[in-house]
This record gives structure tokens, sequence and C-alpha cells, in this order.
């Protein structure tokens, strides 16, 4: 009787495996997070500034306050830094269509966004990109 047990036992698990083994992969998991091509500088604080950084992110994420503390330094003269957190901007997450923070936009005067970020990021990530758009500009 446990001879019988134990290959039954041993049957079953071999058919969980093969099963498993043979199951084929789905459809890869579509990525849905983007970020905007274009932002009306009006809905910013200092429109008339050269540049934007826009910082969408949530109270709730932990990366997010990491990303804000490496982008709030950026902010000169000609560049507007402005942190848009979802729980008292949600108004503009909508509106761009930001599903996924942090999210950060760089937009030049016209609100063109040229260069874009999805998650964490360096300091220096930031630093070179802003500084290739106004090199470029």
């Amino acid at each position: 009787m446990d001879r019988l047990l134990l290959v039954l036992g041993a049957v079953t698990i071999a058919g969980a495996v093969g099963s498993l083994l043979g199951r084929r992969p789905g459809a890869p998991a579509a990525n849905t997070h983007n970020v905007p091509v274009l932002l009306d500088r009006n809905d910013f604080d200092r429109p008339e500034a050269a540049w934007l950084v826009a910082v969408f992110t949530s109270s709730t994420c932990n990366t997010c306050a990491g990303v804000w503390e490496r982008a709030e330094v950026l902010a000169s003269d000609h560049v507007v830094v402005q942190r848009l957190d979802y729980q008292t901007e949600k108004r503009l997450h909508d509106r761009y269509n930001i599903d996924g923070v942090p999210t950060v936009a760089i937009a030049d005067q016209d609100g063109t966004v040229v260069r874009g970020f999805l998650g964490p990021l360096t300091a220096s990530d930031l630093w070179a990109a802003l500084a290739e758009a106004r090199d470029a500009g």
C-alpha cells in the first residue's frame, strides 16, 4: 500500500511538472506608461521660462522622492522645475495621461517635450538631458 501511494504521488508530481513545462508563454505584458510629447506651458509655473522640468509624482511612491530631490536642483532663472503630485494635481496627471510615476518631462518654451523619463533616474541623467536640450535649442 505504501508503495502504491508513493508511485501515485510521483506520477502526480511528474504530471504537474510536465504540465507546467508544456505551457507556452502568453503574450508579453504591454507597457502602458508614457511620457507626454507636448505640454501646455500655461498649465505650469512660470510659462515664460525657457525650460520646464515637470516631475509627475505620487505621495505613495518611494522612488518619486529621490527623483524630485535630483530634479529640483536644476531650477534656475531659465529652468522652472515643478513637482506635480498625483494627490494634489490629479487633473494634470489625467490631462497628460500620466499612468506611471515618477515621470519626468523636459519641455522647451513651446511645450515640446524634448526628453522624458519613466521610473528612477540619476542626477547625471537629468543634468545631461537638460544640457543636451539646451545645447540643441
